[in-house]
C-alpha cells in the first residue's frame, strides 16, 4: 500500500504543481515566444482540455480499468510537457499545453478513484491528509520553483521536472498497483462526451472573455447532453445517479463551493494589490492562509472520520464556517489583517468539505460507477469555478467600471473607487455557501463501508 500511495501522490502532485508553477512563467513564455496578447489562451487551453476529459477518464476507468487509464494520463501529460519545452511559437505552445491538459485531467481523477477502489470508505479519511498535502506543496512550492527557473535558467527548464517525476510515478504504479479487471465493456458515450465538452467550452470562454454569447453555447451543450444522456446505453454522466441524494448532494455542494470560492479567491490577490497597495508576495500570503486552513481541517477531519465512521457533521460545519469566512471578506476588506483572518476561516471551512464530498459520493455508488462518481465531483467543481470567475469578474467590472485587474494599469485616482466597489461583490458570494449549508443538512448520513471494492471483489 505504501508504494502505491507514493505513486498516486506523485501523480496528484504532477497535476497540482502544473497549475501553480506556470503562473510566474507566463510572461517569460510570452516574451520568449512572442505574443503577450495570447497569454490568456495558454491558461484556457489547459483548463478546457483538463476539464473536458475528466468525465471521460472516470468512465474509461470504470469500463476498462483504472490502472491503464492512469498510465495513459501520465504518459500524455509528460509528453505534453516535453513538447511545451520544445515549442518555438505561441500557437505551438498553446496546442502543447492543451495536450498536457488532456493528461492532467486524468491525473487527479485517476488517483482519487484508485484510492477509492483500494481503500475502504471508513479508512479513507486518514489518506485525505496526503491528498491535501499534495495541493499545499503545489500551492506553495509551485510559484517558488517556477520563479527560480525563470530567474536562474529559462522557462523551458520548468518542464524538465515532469519527465523524471512522471516516469517514477509510472514505474511505481505499474509494478505495485494490482486491481481487478472490470467486467463490463459497454461502448463509450461519444455523444455525451462531445456535448459536455461543448458546454464546458462555453462556460470557460464566458469566464475568459466575459462575452455573453458563449452562454448560448453552454446552454446548447447542456441541452444536447441531457438528450443524449436519456438515450445512451451507458451515459458518460448517468442521470440515474442524481436520483440518489447521497450522490446528488455532494456533487451540488462541490458545484456551489467551486462557484463561490474560486470566484472570490481568483480576484483577491489583484484586489489587495490595487486597493491596499501591497506587493505580489504579500498578496500571495492570503492564498497561503487559505491553503493552510484547508490542509489543517482536511487532515483533522479525515482522521476523525476514520475513527468515528461519521462524515456528515464535517460538511455541515465546513459550509457554515466558509460562509462566515466569505462574509467577513466583504466586511473586513479594508484591512489586510482582517482579510488574512477571513481567508483562514474560509480555508478551515473548505477543508472540512471538499475531499469529504468525494468520499461521500464514492460511498454512495456501486463499483461500476466509482470513476464516474469521482470525476463528477471534481468536474462540476471546475465548471462552478469557471462560472464563478466569470460572474465575479463581470460584477467587479460593472460596479467599478474597471475592466483591468492589473495594478500597473490603474491610475492612482481609480484605486479608491475599486476599493469601494469590490468588497460587496465578495460578500455576495457568502449566501451561496449558505445554500451549500442547507444542502449539507440534506446529505444522507449513510454508514461508511469497512471493506474496499478490491476486497469485495476477491
Amino acid at each position: 500500500m505504501g508504494f502505491v500511495l507514493s505513486g498516486l501522490i506523485l501523480a496528484m502532485l504532477l497535476g497540482a504543481l502544473d497549475q501553480t508553477i506556470m503562473a510566474p512563467a507566463l510572461p517569460a513564455v510570452a516574451g520568449g515566444l512572442g505574443g503577450l496578447e495570447q497569454m490568456p489562451a495558454v491558461v484556457t487551453a489547459y483548463f478546457v482540455a483538463a476539464t473536458v476529459v475528466m468525465p471521460v477518464y472516470g468512465k474509461l476507468g470504470d469500463r476498462y480499468g483504472r490502472k491503464p487509464t492512469m498510465q495513459v494520463a501520465i504518459v500524455v501529460f509528460v509528453t505534453g510537457a516535453v513538447l511545451c519545452a520544445l515549442a518555438t511559437s505561441m500557437p505551438q505552445f498553446i496546442a502543447f499545453r492543451a495536450i498536457q491538459g488532456l493528461g492532467g485531467g486524468g491525473l487527479m481523477i485517476g488517483a482519487q478513484a484508485i484510492i477509492g477502489e483500494i481503500v475502504s470508505p471508513r479508512d479513507r479519511g486518514r489518506y485525505l491528509g496526503f491528498i491535501g498535502a499534495a495541493y499545499v506543496v503545489a500551492a506553495v512550492g509551485g510559484p517558488l520553483v517556477g520563479g527560480f527557473f525563470i530567474d536562474r535558467l529559462s522557462w523551458r527548464w520548468i518542464f524538465a521536472i515532469y519527465p523524471p517525476l512522471g516516469l517514477l510515478a509510472l514505474v511505481v504504479l505499474s509494478l505495485t498497483l494490482k486491481l481487478p479487471r472490470p467486467q463490463s465493456r459497454a461502448p463509450l458515450d461519444v455523444a455525451g462526451a462531445v456535448t459536455l465538452a461543448v458546454a464546458v467550452v462555453g462556460v470557460v470562454m464566458v469566464g475568459q472573455t466575459r462575452n455573453p454569447a458563449y452562454l448560448a453555447l453552454a446552454a446548447a451543450g447542456v441541452a444536447a447532453w441531457l438528450v443524449s444522456a436519456r438515450y445512451a446505453k451507458d451515459p458518460i454522466l448517468p442521470l440515474r445517479l442524481f436520483r440518489d441524494r447521497a450522490f446528488a448532494v455532494p456533487v451540488l455542494i462541490s458545484l456551489v463551493i467551486g462557484f463561490a470560492l474560486f470566484g472570490t479567491v481568483t480576484y483577491m490577490p489583484a484586489y489587495v494589490q490595487i486597493a491596499h497597495g501591497t506587493s505580489a508576495t504579500q498578496a500571495g500570503l492570503l492564498v497561503t492562509a487559505l491553503m493552510g486552513g484547508v490542509l489543517l481541517t482536511t487532515v483533522v477531519s479525515g482522521r476523525l472520520i476514520t475513527r468515528t465512521g461519521t462524515y456528515k457533521p464535517y460538511p455541515v460545519a465546513g459550509t457554515a464556517l466558509a460562509a462566515v469566512g466569505l462574509g467577513l471578506i466583504g466586511l473586513t476588506a479594508g484591512s489586510t489583517a482582517g482579510l488574512v483572518l477571513a481567508m483562514s476561516l474560509t480555508g478551515l471551512g473548505v477543508g472540512l468539505v471538499m475531499q469529504v464530498m468525494v468520499l461521500a459520493a464514492q460511498n454512495a455508488v456501486e463499483y461500476a460507477d466509482l470513476g464516474t462518481a469521482t470525476s463528477s465531483v471534481t468536474f462540476l467543481r471546475q465548471v462552478g469555478a469557471s462560472a464563478g470567475v466569470a460572474l465575479v469578474g463581470a460584477l467587479i467590472t460593472l460596479r467599478s467600471g474597471i475592466s483591468s485587474t492589473s495594478p500597473s494599469n490603474l491610475p492612482p485616482g481609480v484605486r479608491q473607487a475599486f476599493a469601494e466597489a469590490v468588497p460587496p461583490v465578495f460578500a455576495a458570494m457568502a449566501p451561496l455557501l449558505a445554500v451549500a449549508f442547507v444542502l449539507a443538512l440534506a446529505l444522507p448520513a449513510r454508514p461508511l463501508r469497512t471493506t474496499s471494492y478490491v476486497e469485495e471483489r476477491q
